[in-house]
């Protein structure tokens, strides 16, 4: 999987480049349009990652801005191709958070409701999808299913692992979706993938009342690029908000930070877990 590529993600980086490459050149955005035949708001798309720059433009730029960074190139190449979710999501005109997982080395996120995309079973999945798809999306099930199932390969991959922390609501846990049997198989799932090294696994007891995040969950990615910000994704009812202000971000990471310090241990985390199985 590590070999697959992220366009709309590339697309983004790259804009952000070359409006840094700009920015150092000391250039305002309407000065670099009218040097490059365009205007400054087709410019503004670029750099915001809405329209792809192909190599051609980028080498004028380097030429403009008196830089040379042919990275730039190889991201203009990258953002041409399609991410190995096209075939199951297909194209989307918003960002995807599949996007962004796949180019991400950690997740933490937070559960209040449900397990967990990447610690999920199959069945526990396709009951899910069939208790939120009320509104009838084109989405297929199966195609749910199956890019669920290759996100999870990363927990186990050597090449390109994928860090999770996750911290679940204890009422997750106790919400039967599925039936017995598949809320049963649902938690043995969570125990083995608990003793993965890339998995940590907190539960929020229901006896500790309010706390940090009432308001929801979230889930915040980090990348292996040091000059890649973390990005934020919050769900509403129809879709995702991505959030990528570095401020917001923080502040969300202060508050997994307090969950996580009320929470259960890992260790300890087991415990009501295997407590719930043998309820079922």
């Amino acid at each position: 999987m590590s070999g697959k590529s992220n366009p709309n993600r590339q697309k983004r980086r790259l804009g952000r480049k070359l409006r840094e490459m700009r920015q150092r050149a000391n250039m305002t955005l309407e000065e670099a349009a009218a040097k490059l035949d365009k205007t400054g708001s087709s410019l503004h798309r670029i750099e915001v990652g809405e329209t792809l720059a192909d190599v051609h433009l980028i080498r004028t730029m380097m030429d403009i801005y008196d830089e040379r960074d042919d990275s730039l190139l190889d991201l203009s190449r990258a953002a041409k191709k399609k991410g190995w979710w096209y075939t199951y999501l297909g194209p989307s005109n918003e960002p995807s958070y599949v996007e962004d997982e796949t180019a991400a080395i950690r997740v933490s996120t937070f559960e209040p409701l449900s397990i967990p995309g990447l610690l999920q079973t199959g069945e526990y999945t396709r009951a899910h999808f069939s208790a939120t798809n009320i509104t009838g999306s084109n989405t297929r099930v199966d195609d749910v299913v199956t890019v669920r199932r290759i996100r999870q390969e990363r927990l186990s991959d050597n090449e390109k692992p994928l860090l999770l922390h996750a911290v679940i609501d204890e009422s997750a846990l106790r919400r039967v979706v599925g039936g017995r049997e598949v809320m049963r198989d649902q938690m043995r799932r969570l125990v083995a993938m608990a003793n993965l090294p890339t998995v940590t696994l907190q539960v929020l007891p229901i006896r500790i009342g309010a706390h940090a995040s009432m308001v929801g969950g979230f889930t915040v990615l980090s990348f292996p690029e040091p000059d890649e910000p973390d990005v934020q994704y919050v769900e509403y009812q129809g879709g995702a908000l991505r959030i990528d202000r570095p401020d917001r971000v923080r502040k969300t990471r202060l508050v997994f930070e307090h969950l996580c310090a009320m929470a259960l241990t890992p260790e300890e985390s087991i415990q009501p877990v295997e407590e719930v199985i043998a309820e079922m």
